[in-house]
């Protein structure tokens, strides 16, 4: 067989991954609104080259639905309401459906007031940040994501785990085109990337992880904890932890980052108690629609127009995440071969159809 054909097989086509996950989750006892919202949201990781967040979660998904860590049916409800402003009572849902259901309910709230916001609470991981300000910028809005994760990620200077990944996300339209995206980890990388160089057998980035004496180390099997993003100016990447954590943990009543349960377990019966928080704004409660969009246009061609260094280019956020949702879209997406086993024992068990041979 020739080098580019075993290439091509090698890759899995997205709609056969959506399906593969939808049908997992509802053999393992999920409702449909669960596995609609977490398919939706691993699927966005996948398209998008975000892997770490992508389909190689639906294992740890399945364990935790079965366990009781997250609720396969549960009922969502607002728990506190004042204008613009709304809590919602999760029921220990999927993430995902969580803050779906909260950008969407500020999405609502903003059509009215040119603002909404929705804290959440009683919440679980929610998988990739940018897939909920993504959608607020779908429908015409600017959307502004945080969540607050267990402790994994030391402090600049720091020896010891204390804040989550914890991500801040935002999107923006832009005139008719792609939107800006920004979907950053106020890590250095997020742990599941470790998880996915372990999985690949390759080294870590320089300064992005730390043994247990909190010194840089490159080795995937040996990081302990994980850097604040920033390097030797990882202080601001700690500081803009503690912003997610704030909006996340402190104003939805919910855990801190170093009292959540290990996202690893050993424990996956009892839910975490997480919380997150979604803000939508409405363009125009400030400024007429036209002049808006004209200045995102000209604001982000003009970037991506600017100099560049030799043999580079200017990219805008977001323009990463286009290129490779295109080029997945045509062609698939390889998987790595953890997932690929962790895929294969999911179908033995539920009895559902592989999307690969």
């Amino acid at each position: 067989m020739l080098q580019d054909e075993a290439q091509a097989q090698a890759h899995v086509p997205l709609t056969l991954l959506d399906q593969f996950c939808r049908a997992v989750f509802g053999a393992c006892g999920a409702d449909v609104a669960t596995a609609d919202a977490a398919t939706r949201a691993m699927m966005h990781g996948t398209r998008y080259g975000v892997d770490s967040h992508g389909v190689r979660l639906l294992d740890h998904y399945v364990t935790a639905l079965q366990g009781g860590r997250i609720n396969r049916a549960p009922q969502l409800k607002t728990a506190t309401s004042f204008g613009a402003v709304e809590t919602l009572d999760a029921d220990d849902a999927h993430g995902a459906l969580a803050a779906y259901t909260a950008m969407n309910r500020a999405i609502e709230l903003a059509s009215r007031f040119g603002i909404g916001a929705v804290a959440i609470r009683n919440t679980s991981h929610f998988g990739p940040a940018g897939a909920y300000s993504l959608e607020a910028a779908r429908q015409g809005f600017i959307g502004i994501t945080f969540c607050n994760s267990d402790s994994f990620v030391r402090l600049h200077d720091g020896a010891q785990r204390f804040h989550g990944t914890n991500p801040i996300a935002v999107g923006v339209p832009s005139g008719g085109s792609d939107p800006w995206l920004l979907d950053m980890a106020t890590s250095s990388i997020p742990y599941n990337r470790v998880l996915l160089y372990r999985s690949l057998g390759q080294p870590l980035p320089h300064a992005t992880a730390s043994d247990e004496k909190g010194l840089d180390t490159s080795d995937a099997d040996a990081a302990a904890m994980l850097a604040p993003l920033g390097g030797e100016f990882g202080f601001k990447g700690a500081a803009l932890a503690g912003v997610a954590e704030i909006f996340s943990a402190v104003l939805t009543g919910m855990k801190l980052s170093f009292d959540i349960a290990s996202m690893g377990g050993p424990d996956f019966s009892t839910p975490r108690g997480m919380g997150a928080f979604v803000l939508a704004l409405k363009p125009e409660a400030f400024l007429e629609r036209a002049n808006f969009d004209d200045a995102m246009r000209r604001y982000v061609d003009t970037l991506r127009g600017s100099a560049a260094r030799d043999g580079a280019r200017v990219m805008a956020p977001g323009d990463r995440e286009w290129q490779v949702a295109a080029q997945r879209v045509r062609d698939g997406v390889a998987l790595d071969p953890a997932t690929r086993k962790s895929f294969a024992e999911l179908s033995n068990r539920f009895d559902v159809e592989l999307p690969f041979a």
